[in-house]
């Protein structure tokens, strides 16, 4: 076949596909819809800034964010008044040093754990903190014993109030971090307490900062253990800073993937800020997880 011949040949479909589609683009997919994570904050983000509780509550919801992490009851209605909601509160009597395997403290433990619970349905707080503490000698599996033994005791409470009990995974490895002696510094552990309390309402803070450090395969982890997770954390990695490409981890991706999951809870930025100027730091992180 000459050359020729072989060009008028498929030059006539193009001309017909030219010809049907003159003057129209090519179909595009609708943009993914964005806000689809309820995003938090903790007080860190405000290191260095000298704003008043109120002001920063002014500036959340002009960013748009929609909670804040471990408000006091009392600051509760400020944060209502610039639509932010308590996302997570304390009030279980335990401590980075005295948590949930001192079966010593567990009669106190119960009684201020119905309280914070009371507290949290009086102000539409779902979760509440409760950290499992130091070991000091203790073995993990009688840790972890005691643990279930003190979440049986209030679960029920929990379960009537509709609110959240949660154990926050630390790490160990990071002295600076000061947790270098806490229990549950790997998902484990803290996975196998909440299946034997066997709960609803008792589940894990996933801090993702202190599990990349001390298991990595964050991504896994949550889509693999979702149901047991009811509050995260983020901040980035090593440095504890904005969760920007200046640390390792690729934040917009797990943003992504949480959303996917369907995830409702809150996702509460717990990072320190690396300049002096922590609104703008927040504008920026606020962005990254805005999937």
């Amino acid at each position: 076949m000459e050359r020729r011949t072989f060009l008028k040949g498929v030059a006539a479909p193009l001309v017909t596909l030219s010809a049907g589609t003159a003057g129209q683009l090519p179909a595009q997919a609708p943009a993914p819809s964005r806000g689809r994570i309820k995003q938090s904050v903790m007080a860190s983000v405000w290191t260095g800034s000298k704003a008043s509780f109120e002001e920063r509550c002014k500036i959340l919801a002009r960013i748009g964010f929609k909670g804040v992490d471990l408000p006091s009851a009392q600051q509760v209605p400020i944060l209502q008044q610039y639509g932010l909601a308590p996302a997570l509160m304390v009030g279980t009597g335990t401590s980075f040093q005295n948590g949930l395997i001192r079966k010593e403290l567990h009669d106190k433990i119960e009684e201020a754990t119905h309280a914070g619970i009371d507290t949290c349905a009086s102000v539409g707080c779902k979760v509440l903190i409760a950290i499992p503490g130091e070991r000091r000698g203790m073995s993990r599996e009688e840790g972890a014993d005691n643990a279930v033994a003190i979440l049986n005791r209030v679960k029920a409470y929990a379960e009537q109030k509709d609110v959240n009990v949660c154990m926050e995974i630390t790490n160990s490895k990071v002295a600076a971090d000061q947790r270098t002696d806490q229990i549950f510094d790997h998902m484990a552990w803290g996975l196998d307490v909440v299946k034997r309390v066997n709960s609803p309402r008792v589940k894990i803070l996933y801090d993702i900062y202190h599990a990349q450090i001390a298991d990595g395969d964050v991504t896994r982890t949550l889509r693999d253990n979702f149901d047991h997770i009811c509050h995260i954390h983020v901040a980035g990695v090593p440095g504890r800073q904005e969760i920007d490409d200046t640390q390792e981890l690729n934040y917009h991706f797990i943003a992504k993937a949480i959303a996917d999951l369907g995830y409702t809870g809150f996702v509460a930025h717990e990072w320190r800020p690396s300049t002096g100027d922590p609104e703008k730091s927040l504008e920026r992180c606020f962005e990254i997880l805005n999937v």
